[in-house]
């Protein structure tokens, strides 16, 4: 299988391209030669065929070709808010969704949170965070990349929502909640967004629990087991990737 690359310039058919250093430095380390074959994506819906045409210490020179419109997303398209877990959980979790499909995060800070980011630490997280969805959908064979937010207090993301529509909200809850199989058969169209709100190590508190209420998030349940910040948020994407099947 060609290896997949991603390119942040929109991509043509028919165009010769320099890589940029990043996929040019992995092009180097497969030592690839020309007249390999490469996939490239550009995050805007569907990949190209490509080949090598130049390997140079460092410039790489690939020949863009036919454009094939494939889409691996799902059906509805999930932001998943997150109270960041700890430690390196939140690099995992940002990679493990990216590859279930998830189309966008929100990091957040909420009253329990054990990390907590701000200024130049939290813009140095956001790129390498960039960084690893970019690797997982190389990865997973995905045509977009996931965009991921600024780093946001959960009442500031919530102030910035739009006015309730035809997205879904979700409030992942450990109280007498339905069950979130039960709630995502009940999904409209296709295309309908799916918000999915997701507390840290600890949960959300009751207070803000109220507080997402208030701006539509239904409470739903995973079971009857508590699962950690970093695998309940998962279990969401699986579920609606099983649906989907």
């Amino acid at each position: 299988m060609p290896a997949r690359l991603f390119v942040e310039a929109p991509l043509l058919a028919g165009s010769e391209l320099s890589l940029p250093p990043g996929p040019a430095r992995h092009v180097q380390v497969l030592r690839l030669q020309p007249g390999a074959n490469l996939t490239l994506f550009d995050g805007r819906g569907g990949e190209f065929a490509a080949s090598v045409t130049h390997m140079g210490r460092s410039e790489v020179l690939v020949r863009v070709g036919r454009h094939d419109p494939a889409e691996r997303e799902l059906a509805h398209p999930v932001t998943l808010a997150l109270g960041m877990p700890a430690n390196e959980r939140m690099d995992t979790l940002i990679e493990k969704a990216s590859e279930l499909g998830v189309a966008a995060i929100a990091p957040l800070t909420c009253e329990r949170s054990v990390l907590r980011l701000q200024g130049e630490r939290a813009a140095k997280r956001l790129a390498h965070w960039r960084g690893i969805t970019i690797a997982a959908c190389e990865q997973s064979g995905r045509t977009r990349v996931p965009a991921v937010a600024p780093v946001a207090t959960l009442p500031a993301w919530l102030q910035a929502l739009p006015p309730a529509g035809a997205e879904a909200r979700w409030l992942l809850s450990l109280g007498g909640a339905p069950a979130l199989a039960r709630v995502a058969a009940t999904l409209g169209g296709r295309g309908d967004p799916v918000l999915v709100l997701s507390g840290p190590e600890g949960g959300l508190s009751a207070g803000e629990e109220a507080l997402a209420q208030r701006y539509g998030f239904t409470p739903v349940s995973l079971g009857p087991r508590v699962l950690r910040a970093d695998t309940a948020p998962l279990a969401v994407l699986a579920c609606l990737a099983l649906i989907e099947a």
